[in-house]
């Protein structure tokens, strides 16, 4: 179907295979004006361009990389009306490397208490004497009680 710029337009259904996103999160992104309106056939199907698409995927891309849609609209904005918005999209990136990297860090934490859990479990359950509770639930209790 050509749109008026006479270029190709699809429709939703279309354009949510190509990006990978779902039809709803595109609806939410138009809703949210991360997305310009796109124009409507008489029908009221929504027709987008290669443009749209391009800009859907950029979306998807930032949030899969860790970005909030805060964070996207602030680095769309960047991108279209900034000649040089490198040095403030450099900052947005060192504040989410930042995130991920503490985020990194309790995960680190997390993964050593549960290795550290998992051997109390098995040692346990080799030298098993009956009515003894389970090391990993006593740990948990201990800390709910200090807490």
């Amino acid at each position: 179907m050509p749109s008026n710029s006479g270029h190709s337009a699809l429709q939703i259904g279309e354009v949510a295979k190509l990006t990978a996103l779902s039809v709803d999160a595109i609806r939410f992104y138009e809703r949210s004006s991360l997305l310009p309106e796109v124009p409507r056939t008489p029908g009221r199907f929504r027709l987008f361009t290669h443009t749209d698409i391009a800009r859907l995927s950029f979306i998807r891309k930032m949030q899969s990389l860790g970005f909030s849609l805060r964070e996207v609209r602030q680095i769309l904005d960047l991108r279209e009306n900034r000649l040089d918005a490198c040095k403030e999209v450099s900052e947005l990136v060192k504040t989410k490397l930042a995130e991920v990297r503490s985020k990194i860090r309790e995960l680190q934490k997390l993964e050593g208490e549960l290795v550290g859990g998992l051997r109390k479990c098995n040692a346990e359950r080799k030298h098993r004497t009956k009515n003894r509770s389970c090391p990993v639930l006593e740990s948990v209790e201990v800390k709910e009680r200090l807490c």
